[in-house]
C-alpha cells in the first residue's frame, strides 16, 4: 500500500477500530471509625452498562473513543460517519483494520442511513478484518487495555462520570 503526504498529512491513515462494554457500578463504603480509614465493602450497585468504541491510528498515536449505552449497527455506523465526516475528514480514504464481529461490515451502513450516504461513507473506507483467532493484531484492542488499566479500573458510577474519565484520558 502507497500512503501519500498532502500539506504534511497523511490521506490514508490506518485506523484500528474496536468496542468495549463496561459496568458502570456504585461501591458502598464502610464508615471510618476512629483510628481507621475509610474501607470499601465487597458489595456494590449496578448503574448500567456503557459500551466504547475505540480508533486508534498507530502511526500518528490518535485515538478517537465514543461512549454509546449500546453497541450496536446504527452506533457503529454513526461512529463510522463520524470519523469519516469529523476526525478524518480531511482524508481522501480510511485504511480501517477491525474484527469480524457481526455489526462490522458496510451493512450497518444502510441499515442506518440512506442509500447516498452509506455509499459515500462506504467509499472512503477501506476495511481489512483481522484474522479469526487473532484479533490481537488490531492496535485498538491494545489500547483498550491501555484505556481499561488507566482509566477504567476504578468503579464508575454514571455514564457522565466515565465520559469525563475518558475524555481526559483520550486527551
Amino acid at each position: 500500500m502507497v500512503v501519500s503526504f498532502s500539506s504534511g498529512t497523511v490521506q490514508r491513515p490506518v485506523v484500528c477500530l474496536d468496542e468495549t462494554n463496561r459496568q458502570l457500578i456504585e461501591k458502598r463504603s464502610i464508615p471510618p471509625k476512629p483510628g481507621n480509614p475509610e474501607r470499601e465493602n465487597y458489595e456494590y450497585r449496578r448503574c448500567s452498562v456503557a459500551d466504547l468504541f475505540v480508533a486508534f491510528e498507530p502511526l500518528a498515536c490518535k485515538k478517537v473513543v465514543k461512549l454509546t449505552d449500546t453497541r450496536t449497527a446504527v452506533d457503529f455506523a454513526h461512529f463510522l460517519r463520524e470519523l469519516i465526516e469529523v476526525h478524518y475528514s480531511h482524508c481522501e480514504k480510511i485504511v480501517l483494520v477491525m474484527d469480524n464481529l457481526n455489526i462490522h461490515s458496510i451493512a450497518s451502513l444502510y441499515k442506518v442511513f440512506d442509500p447516498a450516504t452509506a455509499r459515500h461513507i462506504a467509499r472512503r473506507l477501506e476495511i481489512h478484518y483481522t484474522p479469526i483467532h487473532a484479533s490481537w493484531l488490531n492496535m485498538a484492542e491494545i489500547e483498550i487495555g491501555i484505556l481499561s488499566r488507566q482509566c477504567l479500573s476504578q468503579s464508575l458510577s454514571s455514564f457522565e462520570l466515565m465520559t469525563r474519565q475518558v475524555n481526559a484520558w483520550t486527551l
